[in-house]
């Protein structure tokens, strides 16, 4: 059964009573959509804005740049931003069955522990790295010899290195050696630090989305149906409860109810934008867009944030573009070395630098991620056009420590870039140059340099107190029969790409409603 066959008749799904609705079929939707329809008495509604169509490029490990602007992108872009020059920054987030893991670079990458470990002393409890260890490794099937206490054996996303070995990312790994990094056996582990080699989300050499994972073996269910094309306008609410949505297709307006829960997994940017348009927000934000306020839950939108990142470029001496996909290292490492995991570094065979400079000819690069920024923004309604798309505002680099510790990861991605392992490949320094070397100029090339890692979290955060927006069961403070699932209730981001924890949340959301846990 394909997802066409499978989006539903016109207004079909509408008449039809559903226990869940769950709004958003990205990798997060996809999870919910096959567990809980685990149950054949239970009758499970996935609504996705996307359509069913996968462009060619998405299958292909390596078409994944193509991906941005076509019809499976949102193609969101940030405000203005004071922190990198006033620039608007592009942030791409998948418009498809599977969301971003259907657009994304295929990175299956879990944060070192002591990022779950700061959700529950933010308050959070209950979310530390043991209590997720279990759902991060209920998502994977993780290949290659991996240690059991720490990997998952059986789980529906397959996760391995590359397909092949190549000589210039053979030497990125000496190279990280040679300047002190140590040999990380599984940087997936929990534990290590260091260098070590990429694990992906591939299978017999094409991506695997949560979609391909997750909800393609499921399709054939009786109890559950997936409408594409299906754009979520609101929640429909009464005395305290969600009783489900309000969508559209094709433009007609269609309504699904929700016998036991609506569940938004519709990412950080689309779960708080639903929310404030359903009346659920602060107060002074809702009456200025002319939408009546119906739970005034002050951080709806708030504490948004992301993975900022650079590169330092240089020329190659010779051809350096594999044309199979094939194993690459990345580097885990601390600003401070008494302080948590906070920067890694990652290598790219071209000599990709500032927005639009994609460089030409041969080269390589050292991309430099901030792991753990302090900077807050926020996802709000344009007042203008409460509909459309919404503000979003990552703030980038407006908290100094950020400034101060993306410097320290310049120098560290130049050290490894320098060091002599490179020396067959490396040309010149294409940026920052080598005019760029003392603070001031740091700082300038990396405001006017810096790029999203595509990791946006945050927006409706787990916990108890006024910062948050759902509780420790991801229930909505306030809203009955509502919960989120998603990268937006991370308190704060994973020292890692964020596809791998938004599975194991998702998990996890799931093992709540059904009572697993």
């Amino acid at each position: 059964m394909t997802w066409q066959e499978n989006s539903g008749s016109a207004g079909e799904e509408s008449r039809v009573a559903h226990d869940y609705v769950v709004v958003g079929g990205g990798t997060a939707g996809c999870v919910l959509a096959s567990r809980l329809s685990q149950d054949p008495g239970v009758r499970v509604l996935l609504l996705e804005a996307g359509g069913a169509g996968r462009p060619a490029a998405m299958a292909d490990p390596l078409g994944w740049p193509l991906l941005f602007g076509t019809e499976a992108d949102w193609a969101f872009e940030t405000t203005p931003q004071p922190g990198t020059g006033g620039s608007v920054h592009s942030w791409p987030r998948g418009k498809v069955l599977g969301g971003s893991s259907s657009i994304n670079a295929m990175m299956h990458s879990r944060g070192h522990r002591d990022s779950y470990d700061a959700w529950a002393a933010d308050g959070a409890t209950g979310w530390d790295y043991a209590s997720m260890l279990p759902f991060l490794k209920r998502t994977e099937h993780a290949v290659d010899g991996r240690d059991p206490r720490h990997r998952g054996m059986d789980g529906p996303m397959t996760v391995a290195e590359g397909e092949t070995d190549h000589v210039l990312w053979e030497a990125a790994f000496e190279a990280a050696l040679e300047v002190g990094h140590p040999a990380a056996h599984d940087l997936n582990n929990g534990i290590d630090d260091g260098v070590g080699w990429n694990e992906y989300n591939v299978v017999g050499g094409a991506r695997q989305s949560a979609a391909d994972a997750y909800l393609t073996p499921v399709l054939g269910r009786p109890n559950l149906d997936v409408v594409t094309g299906a754009q979520a306008r609101r929640l429909v609410l009464d005395e305290g409860r969600c009783r489900g949505v309000e969508y559209t297709v094709d433009g007609e307006l269609r309504a699904a109810a929700a016998e036991r829960e609506v569940v938004l997994a519709a990412g950080a940017i689309g779960s708080p934008q639903l929310l404030l348009l359903s009346g659920i927000g602060p107060a002074a934000q809702l009456r200025d867009a002319g939408i009546d306020v119906v739970a005034d839950l002050a951080a709806v939108g708030e504490n948004l944030h992301d993975h900022p990142m650079s590169t330092v470029g240089y020329g190659a001496t010779r051809p350096v573009r594999a044309a199979s996909f094939v194993r690459k290292p990345h580097v885990r490492l601390r600003s401070d070395p008494a302080g948590p995991v906070d920067l890694n570094l990652l290598f790219v065979d071209t000599p990709a630098g500032p927005p639009g400079t994609l460089g030409t000819g041969d080269g390589f690069g050292v991309r430099f991620g901030l792991m753990t920024p302090f900077s807050r923004g926020s996802v709000r309604l344009n007042s203008a056009k409460p509909g459309g798309a919404p503000l979003i505002d990552p703030n980038y680099l407006t908290d100094q420590r950020d400034v101060e510790r993306m410097v320290v990861g310049l120098r560290r991605a130049r050290e490894v870039g320098e060091a002599t392992a490179f020396s067959p490949w490396r040309d010149q320094e294409l940026f920052p140059g080598p005019d760029v070397h003392d603070d001031e100029a740091c700082v300038g090339f990396v405001r006017r340099s810096l790029r999203t890692f595509f990791h946006p979290v945050g927006t409706c955060r787990i916990g108890v107190d006024d910062a948050a927006v759902v509780d420790l069961e991801l229930r909505v403070h306030g809203v009955e029969g509502l919960r989120v699932a998603d990268a937006s209730v991370m308190p704060s981001i994973v020292s890692a790409n964020t596809n791998a924890t938004t599975l194991a949340i998702a998990e996890r959301a799931a093992a709540l409603m059904t009572g697993e846990t």
